[in-house]
């Protein structure tokens, strides 16, 4: 979006296909995934502060095949989020990764709209970028989440688990010991309270965490495992940890490879 010389720019959430890392030969046109809307604001943005600007780009060139893109991508201004957001997150407050967050939307500053974008799915939720929104809010600058993809979401609606109280945890320890220990935690907590516990791991570990879960849990506990969420490939399990035990046909039909939601509770 052009800069505005009289008022400061706006930060926009920009949500993007759920895609990201799955091989795939010719990806679906990005306007199966993303309203016109959300595409339409997506191609009038030229500052963008991104997890990673190798995705982001490839992002804007399946933008730029619905939509003609404000400045060429080769203008387009990207910046990343520190190394630091990306390793140990920057979802809670930090002095010093705050007054970063601040320095990289100065294009908005100067009357230019800023877009946030990272590589799958809704920025800030379960990705970085949570430092950015609030030094935006500190700012005084208007906040502009797009209409796209939350896996989380999307997950919890198909787990028939209770989507009226959830907390979503992040990823358990990868030691087997501090993995089991943590489970128990989140399906106590889940049991008593009958709060839906969701935890995310990256795709090579999914199968880990699936073992892990089935050996651990109660059970008459509730598991629910989405994968490949939105994509053609996509599967969606819920039953009981016996019957995962009993029917192998459930793990197995599972994408494990592919980006994975794991839900817990009654």
């Amino acid at each position: 979006m052009t800069a505005h010389p009289s008022q400061r720019g706006a930060l926009y959430l920009v949500p993007t296909p759920l895609d990201f890392g799955i091989k795939q030969d010719v990806p679906p046109s990005v306007g199966e995934w993303l309203p016109a809307e959300t595409l339409t604001a997506a191609s009038r943005i030229t500052h963008w502060i991104t997890e990673n600007a190798k995705s982001t780009r490839a992002f804007l060139k399946r933008v730029e095949a619905v939509h003609a893109l404000a400045v060429p991508l080769q203008a387009q201004q990207l910046v990343e989020l520190p190394r630091a957001a990306h390793k140990k997150g920057d979802h809670v407050p930090q002095a010093g990764m705050d007054a970063q967050a601040r320095a990289l939307l100065s294009p908005a500053e100067l009357g230019h709209d800023v877009g946030l974008v990272s590589e799958a799915g809704m920025p800030a939720i379960a990705d970085p970028g949570g430092s950015i929104v609030r030094a935006a809010h500190a700012l005084g600058l208007r906040v502009v989440p797009l209409t796209g993809p939350v896996s989380l979401m999307l997950a919890l609606a198909a787990s028939g688990l209770n989507g009226q109280s959830f907390a979503f945890v992040g990823y358990v320890p990868q030691d087997a010991m501090e993995r089991a220990q943590r489970l128990k935690e989140l399906e106590a907590r889940a049991l008593k309270t009958g709060q839906t516990q969701i935890v995310i791991e990256t795709p090579y570990r999914n199968a880990a965490l699936l073992q892990g879960m089935l050996q651990t849990l109660h059970p008459h506990t509730r598991l629910a495992v989405c994968g490949a969420l939105s994509l053609p490939q996509q599967v969606c399990r819920s039953a009981l940890v016996n019957d995962w035990k009993r029917d192998q046909r459930l793990a197995a039909s599972l994408p494990l490879d592919a980006p994975c939601v794991f839900l817990l509770g009654r």
